[in-house]
Order: structure tokens, then C-alpha cells, then sequence
């Protein structure tokens, strides 16, 4: 092999071959020479503890890499949410542990799957140990690996720590892991544990930070927002989000995920809250399912009726709110008739967004021990919602043609286009020649489309 093609060897790879044997004792010019490549799976949470993941990385003077080739280690921050998603990141550790590749797996598989991921060159870190990565490197290379030591279960607060963002003007912050649900269909509150609020102190100054870094949007993230403050016996969501709504800045708050039974708790304030003009006009209420029947043997704590007078509510102070919901497809004691109380709930109201997800069992969940229902009849009944709610955005999109408004630019599209939010969350294709990220534009939608909105720049 050339000179040349021994340089597109990962740095640690090469130099170990042009200088064998003693490497390891010069443990600081071994760290410098790393890189390091990260991937991640799974939800917002997820993806704002691999920018912190990053940050730490860089902070202890290590190299982050694009190419997972010229990795000398590669970083899966790992979900376990649907099985398919766990395969795919199976399979892609077995293929990189085979070309002897160097992995951490973070994120909510190891806990859960410990006894199972007993490999060569694979290092596990718990969902609660984000903030050791640097040290496990280090520990990697020095060869002083405990595992234990990295699925210790322990609170940690991920905050006011160094990140590199995803996109640079969207700020993420986690205010608390866990939760207090106990869902039949559930693995991830076994990964995540009971839950632990942070302090509304450190949230903030958290907060500020990515603020007067430039961020224009501040998205709140957990497993249950609406659930904040409630280990402490208190639900204070709305406290905080006022608090935050107050300080200096020019920027919009995303709101994620709140279940609707703690929502109900809150209601009147939420709504109040969502009135003030720096709150993005966006609600994610996960209902899962239109029969009051499968959300008690799914151990939902509301019915149906809760989750459409929410909806209801918010509607009349915030007509044009864009509404997220989730819904699962075949629970194993779902009828045809529960089913079409699904179909009949998404006619309803009509939401903008749909995360639709086929049933599919998971380990040690009380749900998985249940006969479960035939793929082609669960494949069946996800086409229907899938058919339902494409009809659904055609409609919701028609209203928007030839709109004219400001929308704010987050990230880059495809091609000459950039990816935008209106105030009411619509999300916005717009051509632009120049790079607009960052910025508030005024535009015209020129074409509607299902799920986005084409739109050029307008100028009077």
C-alpha cells in the first residue's frame, strides 16, 4: 500500500503503524490525535445529549470527524423506542465492530441490553452519564475501562455544559429526564427512570447562554414537559416557561411533548402561557389512541374526551395553532371497532402532524405478553391512517395559498432552498440564491404541498 493510502487510515490507526509498539504510554499526543465521529437516533433529548456529548469532546481538546471511515471512534447515541430502529443500530455495531472499528454505544440500549453487549472494542455509557464521555476516551485509550462505572444509574442535570449544535440558531435544553407514567407499551421509562426535574435555575441560565449565543429558537424537551416539577409534587411548567418567556432576546419557544393528563392539570395557565408572543403556536399532545377501552389497557391516565376538550380549548384562544399528535396502530387488544374510534378522533381534529407507529412489542413492557395482532391486518389499518391524514394536510395546506407573511429561517433544504417556521409553526420551503439562516424573511407561498409550503422571498 502507498504512502498516500496509508494517510487515509484513521490518525490513531496510522500512526500506530508507522510507530509500533509503547503508543499507548504517550497518552496526551495518542488523545490529541483521536477523532472522534458521533451518529444518534431517537428524539430531540437524544439529539441535544450528543451536541453536549460533542462539546465536551472538543472542550478536552479531542477531534470530531464527518467521516465514520477516518474515525478512530465512533459514537452511536443509541434508541430503543420501536424494534426496527434497535436493529438497524445492531446491525450497524456488528458491521463496525467487524472492520475492528472502536464503538461507544450511548443512549438507552445499553442499560437495558448490558448482558447482550459483551464485544471486543464496544464501551457502553449510560443515558445518565452523558457528561463522562470525555473520560471514557480517555479510559479507552489508557485501558482502564470499568463498566461499571458508566451505567452507574444516577441523576444528572445536562445543562450549562459546552454543545455543538445541530443547527446553530436552534437552542435545546432538556429540563428533566424520566417520568412518572407507567405505560403498558413502554421500554423508555425503563431506560430513563423515575423522573428528575432540574433546576428552573439552571434551565434559565442555561437558557440565556444559548441566547446570547445566537440562537433564535429555544426548544424545551423531555419525555413529559406537561410532568415538570411533578417529582417535587408540583407542576410548575408554566412558571417556567413564563420565566423564560422573560428573558432579553429576540427568540420564539418550541414547546415539546406534554401528555394530556398532565396537561389537564394546567390547562387554564398553558393556554395563557401560549398567548405571549414569543411562544411558538405549537402543541404536541400525544392521544396514541381514539377508544377509551385501549388507553386504559394501555394505562393512559385520560380518556378521550380529556385529550379533544384540550385540543378544544386551545383552539378557541389560538384558532390557527398547529396540532402534533401520536397515535399506535394494532395495540394488541385493539378492535376493528377501537380502530375506527382512532379514524374517527384524527377526522376530528385534524392535526397538522400525525407520528403514526405500528404496535410492536418490547422486552420486560407488560404489553409484549399479550397475543398480538396479524402484520398484514396492522399494516392494513396504518395505511388507512396514512391515507386519512395525507388528505388531512392537503386540506389543512389550502388555506395557505398565496399567504404572505414572516416566517423565521432555521436550516438549510434542498438545493436552493431553506426550511422555515411561521409564528404558528408552519413549516415553509423557501428559494432563496442567498443564505438566509437566522433570519426573519417575508415570503409568499408560490405551491402548497402535503406536509410543506413552497414560498419564495417577497419584497413590496
Amino acid at each position: 500500500m502507498s504512502e498516500g493510502a496509508n494517510t487515509l487510515l484513521p490518525p490513531l490507526a496510522y500512526y500506530l503503524k508507522q510507530t509500533p509498539g509503547g503508543i499507548l504510554n504517550k497518552n496526551s499526543y495518542v488523545l490529541n490525535m483521536l477523532e472522534i465521529y458521533f451518529e444518534t437516533y431517537g428524539c430531540t433529548a437524544n439529539q441535544n445529549s450528543t451536541e453536549i456529548m460533542k462539546g465536551l469532546v472538543k472542550t478536552s481538546n479531542l477531534n470530531i470527524t464527518d467521516s465514520i471511515d477516518y474515525a478512530d471512534i465512533v459514537v452511536i447515541n443509541s434508541c430503543i423506542v420501536k424494534e426496527p430502529t434497535q436493529e438497524k443500530i445492531r446491525n450497524k455495531l456488528e458491521i463496525l465492530l467487524k472492520n475492528k472499528k472502536i464503538v461507544i454505544l450511548a443512549g438507552c440500549m445499553p442499560r437495558l441490553n448490558r448482558k447482550n453487549l459483551k464485544y471486543k472494542n464496544l464501551y457502553l455509557l449510560d443515558t445518565k452519564s452523558v457528561t463522562k464521555i470525555a473520560e471514557l476516551i480517555k479510559d479507552i485509550i489508557n485501558k482502564t475501562y470499568d463498566e461499571d462505572k458508566y451505567l452507574e444509574v444516577k441523576n444528572e442535570i445536562k445543562l450549562n455544559l459546552p454543545k455543538i449544535p445541530k443547527e446553530k440558531i436552534i437552542g435545546i435544553t432538556q429540563i428533566s429526564e424520566g417520568c412518572e407514567g407507567n405505560c403498558s407499551y413502554c421500554i423508555v421509562r425503563l431506560a430513563k427512570g423515575k423522573l428528575n426535574s432540574y433546576p428552573e435555575g439552571k434551565i434559565l441560565a442555561s437558557i440565556k447562554q444559548d441566547i446570547e449565543s445566537g440562537c433564535k429558537e429555544i426548544w424545551i424537551t423531555s419525555q413529559d414537559n406537561a410532568n415538570y416539577g411533578n417529582d417535587s409534587g408540583n407542576y410548575t411548567l408554566p412558571n417556567l416557561l413564563n420565566k423564560i418567556l422573560e428573558l432579553k432576546g429576540n427568540f420564539l419557544v418550541r414547546l415539546g411533548m406534554c401528555n394530556p393528563d398532565n396537561v389537564l392539570k394546567i390547562l387554564p395557565q398553558l393556554i395563557k402561557t401560549f398567548n405571549h408572543p414569543k411562544m411558538f403556536k405549537f402543541l404536541h399532545l400525544p392521544i396514541q389512541s381514539g377508544s377509551n377501552k385501549v388507553l386504559k389497557d394501555m394505562n393512559r391516565k385520560y380518556k378521550v374526551e380529556d385529550a379533544l376538550k384540550i385540543i378544544s380549548e386551545f383552539k378557541k384562544q389560538i384558532p390557527d395553532i398547529t396540532i402534533s399528535t401520536d397515535i399506535i396502530v394494532g395495540y394488541p387488544t385493539e378492535t376493528e371497532e377501537d380502530f375506527d374510534k382512532t379514524i374517527e378522533l384524527v377526522e376530528i381534529i385534524s392535526p397538522e402532524i400525525l407520528n403514526r407507529s405500528n404496535y410492536g412489542a418490547r422486552p420486560n413492557t407488560k404489553a409484549s405478553k399479550l397475543k398480538q395482532i396479524s402484520p398484514s391486518e396492522m399494516n392494513r389499518r396504518s395505511t388507512k391512517a396514512m391515507k386519512l391524514h395525507l388528505e388531512i394536510c392537503k386540506k389543512n395546506q389550502e388555506k395557505y395559498k398565496d399567504w404572505q407573511g414572516k416566517v423565521l429561517v432555521d436550516s438549510k433544504g434542498f438545493g436552493n432552498t431553506y426550511l422555515a417556521r411561521s409564528k404558528n409553526y408552519k413549516l415553509f420551503a423557501v428559494k432563496s440564491d442567498k443564505d438566509i439562516i437566522g433570519k426573519s424573511v417575508e415570503i409568499k407561498v408560490i405551491k402548497t404541498l402535503p406536509h410543506y409550503l413552497i414560498s419564495e422571498l417577497y419584497e413590496n
